[in-house]
């Protein structure tokens, strides 16, 4: 199951901010494009519908006379849409009052609604809206078609762009008002006055088309954006891929130096990456070369001072005792020379393959105790690797394996297991096993187990050393397979 310090984890790779930052530019600025071009198309078809109507608005104008009867319309417009009932293009022209009205009335009138009266002329065949609003003339297009009982009055000179319903249908409707002057006599002193005739055109589409066009722009739309969100997302890795290239190459160069497979970081870097690959070269070079001055100045020491204690011990009239304590000091100075070549804190832990060691140790020991003859088997996989150096990991393979041959009947058992998270090392022999009240003392220089009829207690004691300088861990038990002791050595990754 995912988990929130998983995820953490993973945001602290650079590869995966990089890839996260980029699908989340494209998972977010890619739908707004969308959205915005979509939201502006619509107001585009809508702006060209608008201005359709408008274009309609005036060709109604210009056909529409005003007379004292009424509204005076041709029979047949020029736009045929008009004359086809139920076309989907219609065209209303609706008032508040008569002409007669107004020519009876010398006040003027702002196009306002009026008390409902009888309409005439063309309009008397009409029924009225409203109290306020009645049809003076529609379209033959509307023929059948329940015309709604309020329609939009905008202010006169002025258009309102809307909505309506038409027979449960959405439609488009653009109102335009006008006023009709009409010139009267007055009845009492006979001079003629202008009177305003207000009346409202009101042109009428089916939003079929315009839904059409807007649904048929927002699918090829996202369709097209889903393509360019999956070519920009092939683009995204590519690029990411080219560009963190170096440091994959980094990456594994640095794994083949820990693997021991590589000494030197070997490719060309980009410029920001030079410089450290350079820097790492010269640590690495510095390292090896200062780790091996030391080896062979104590390699010196060690020869300057084993050469007087060989002296000594040539001596014929030493006794027993004093040769013993010679030998003794002579290990001692040993064993403080391999601890001082330990290589466990270094800078740098190169790669050692644990078969080289193990296939050594296993194939000479047997030569050293062949009487009686102790068979040496081993479990190692062939891939796992000691982060320290060859001499150490001999040591302290060499020092099991030597006091599991000397404790042991006739079998001894090394296996060799890691993970991801360590490596684990395991010498068992068939031996009488150690006893528990000698185990928590048998790691104590000078303390050696019963059941090894050789040997100073020194082998144990370089082995916790050397596994206590790479951090590790040293135990041992009982084995369940041999019977014997059971040492364990573990190394975190």
């Amino acid at each position: 199951m995912f988990s929130v310090s998983r995820l953490t984890t993973s945001m602290h790779s650079l590869k995966a901010r990089l890839i996260v930052s980029a699908l989340l530019l494209i998972l977010i600025l890619m739908p707004l494009i969308g959205f915005g071009l979509n939201d502006a198309f619509k107001q585009q078809v809508k702006s060209a519908s608008m201005n359709e109507l408008k274009a309609y608005v005036y060709a109604i104008l210009a056909v529409t006379e005003v007379i004292r009867d009424g509204i005076f319309m041709p029979e047949v417009l020029l736009e045929n849409q008009f004359n086809v009932i139920q076309s989907g293009l219609y065209a209303v022209i609706t008032t508040s009052r008569t002409p007669k009205e107004a020519a009876s009335n010398s006040a003027s009138f702002d196009a306002k609604f009026v008390e409902k009266t009888e309409s005439t002329a063309i309009s008397s065949h009409l029924p009225p809206l409203n109290q306020v609003q009645r049809i003076a003339w529609r379209s033959s297009s509307l023929l059948g078609i329940e015309i709604p009982k309020s329609l939009p009055t905008p202010v006169k000179g002025q258009g309102q762009f809307s909505e309506v319903t038409l027979n449960k249908q959405p439609h488009l409707i653009y109102s335009f008002s006008v006023s009709f002057e009409l010139p009267t006599l007055d009845n009492k002193d006979g001079q003629q006055s202008d009177n305003r005739f207000p009346i409202t055109i009101h042109i009428i589409k089916d939003q079929t088309e315009f839904q059409q066009q807007v649904s048929q722009f927002t699918q090829q739309l996202w369709r097209w954006l889903m393509i360019l969100m999956g070519l920009l997302l092939v683009i995204q890795m590519a690029w990411l891929w080219w560009t963190l290239k170096p440091l994959s190459s980094l990456e594994t160069e640095l794994n083949a130096i820990e693997n021991g497979k590589a000494n030197q970081l070997t490719h060309e870097y980009p410029t920001e990456l030079q410089a450290v690959a350079q820097q790492l070269n010269t640590l690495l070079s510095t390292e090896q070369n200062q780790r091996k001055r030391y080896r062979n100045a104590l390699s010196d020491l060690a020869h300057s001072l084993k050469t007087p204690l060989a002296v000594i011990q040539s001596q014929s009239d030493l006794s027993a005792e004093s040769f013993e304590q010679v030998s003794y000091i002579n290990r001692i100075i040993g064993h403080q020379l391999k601890r001082a070549q330990s290589a466990a804190g270094s800078a740098w832990h190169l790669g050692v393959p644990v078969v080289d060691v193990s296939d050594k140790l296993v194939k000479n020991l047997p030569k050293i105790y062949c009487q009686p003859l102790i068979a040496i088997e081993q479990t190692v996989q062939r891939d796992a690797i000691f982060k320290g150096d060859q001499a150490d990991l001999s040591e302290m393979l060499g020092n099991l394996l030597d006091n599991a041959c000397k404790a042991a009947k006739g079998k001894v058992l090394l296996s060799v297991t890691h993970n991801a998270q360590s490596l684990i090392m395991q010498v068992e022999d068939d031996g009488n096993g150690i006893d528990k009240a000698l185990q928590a003392q048998i790691f104590e220089r000078g303390i050696r187990a019963d059941s090894y009829k050789m040997g100073h207690g020194i082998g144990l004691a370089i082995v916790r050393d050397l596994v206590d300088s790479y951090h590790g861990q040293l135990s041992m038990g009982q084995s369940d397979l041999l019977g014997g002791a059971r040492f364990t050595i573990i190394f975190k990754s």
